[in-house]
């Protein structure tokens, strides 16, 4: 039904608030839902033809089962292989000049009915949010520098000598 899993107690109040006669824009805004997300479980609802007082009699599990459908597609062979092989495409890609599009061309080179370079790479930023959630950090701006350096080593070259210093910070 919805990508986000919600609450069986926040349906049971959409569908009380619904019961109540609110609009939807109201119910909407007062559980923090969107409107598109509330009308298919007001759909769901009304095809389930059961009144608000057999939803309240339902357990969350029989509940869940009623409002959130599991996915229509199941995962292709294609995509179940792409997705074993993440774990060490990320892992090659820590290594120092790999990039996604080379691994692309090298997964093509082995599979090559496989995804095309956009599927490839949709699906491995998919893989990677939910195997390493981002950390968001919250500063005033201006008050400090956050520098992520991913190249080579910062070397300088003294012109008169012509000794090149590494950098290692």
């Amino acid at each position: 039904m919805a990508n986000n899993p919600i609450s069986m107690s926040k349906i049971r109040r959409i569908l009380q608030l619904h019961h109540q006669g609110r609009s939807k824009l109201a119910i909407a805004e007062q559980t923090g839902i969107s409107r598109n997300t509330l009308k298919k479980y007001l759909k769901a609802f009304s095809e389930s033809k059961l009144t608000v007082e057999e939803i309240r009699e339902l357990s969350d599990k029989d509940l869940e089962a009623l409002f959130v459908k599991p996915l229509e597609n199941p995962i292709s062979d294609k995509l179940q292989t792409l997705l074993t092989l993440f774990p060490s495409i990320d892992k090659e890609l820590k290594k120092k000049g790999t990039t996604r599009q080379l691994l692309w061309e090298q997964y093509k080179a082995v599979h090559p009915d496989g995804f095309g370079v956009s599927q490839f790479k949709h699906y491995y930023a998919q893989w990677k949010a939910q195997v390493n959630p981002v950390m968001r950090m919250e500063h005033k701006a201006g008050d400090k520098l956050y520098v992520d350096f991913a190249g080579d080593k910062l070397s300088i070259v003294d012109a008169s000598t012509g000794e090149i210093e590494v950098y290692r910070f």
